[in-house]
């Protein structure tokens, strides 16, 4: 199956409304200068039944290296809620009991509910990206994310993924690198 990518502010139908709201302000910013240049991220309409990353490479072909997860992890620590988002590579599983607990510096960590996900996010269940997050939480990337040529991500939607430079990741805001962030 091949998709028709194009600029991601060009289909804005394509994206959550957090995830547009982000990339217009990237580009009103003109944060080119900072490692994110808003023109070269790309999107193409996908079936949401294809929406998993596992479904998705078996319909395009593309390769699981190329695929990046983002998970929303929450934990807590003298009563006070920290939360994050990972992300990591479509081969590989984030390490949230030890690397991303110790990262957080809690006790116990997990993957948050999909209800309060969607709900704190704004974006879809098997969409959320780490474009458009909330402001104070963490974007952890897993190191290796940035060696990729480009990596495929959600848009805070079903029907449909972003397409941008792995290294770029690393300019996301409120991004992270991590090393050893997934196994």
């Amino acid at each position: 199956m091949t998709l028709a990518w194009a600029p991601a502010l060009d289909r804005p139908d394509l994206l959550a409304e957090p995830v547009r709201l982000a990339l217009e302000g990237l580009r009103q910013e003109g944060t080119e200068a900072a490692g994110v240049d808003v023109g070269v991220i790309e999107v193409a309409e996908i079936d949401p039944d294809q929406a998993d990353t596992a479904v998705l490479v078996e319909a395009t072909g593309w390769a699981m290296e190329d695929m990046a997860n983002c998970i929303v992890i929450a934990g807590s620590r003298a009563g006070q809620e920290r939360v994050c988002a990972a992300l990591v590579l479509g081969h590989t599983r984030a390490d949230v009991n030890t690397t991303i607990r110790k990262t957080l510096d809690v006790r116990k960590c997990s993957f948050m509910g999909m209800d309060d996900a969607v709900e704190r996010t704004g974006m879809e269940y098997g969409g959320i990206t780490p474009v458009g997050l909330p402001h104070d939480w963490p974007v952890l990337v897993d190191a290796r994310v940035l060696d990729r040529d480009r990596i495929v991500i959600g848009s805070g939607v079903r029907r449909s993924k972003l397409r941008l430079p792995g290294a770029m990741a690393a300019h996301l805001p409120g991004a992270r690198v991590v090393d050893g962030l997934a196994v």
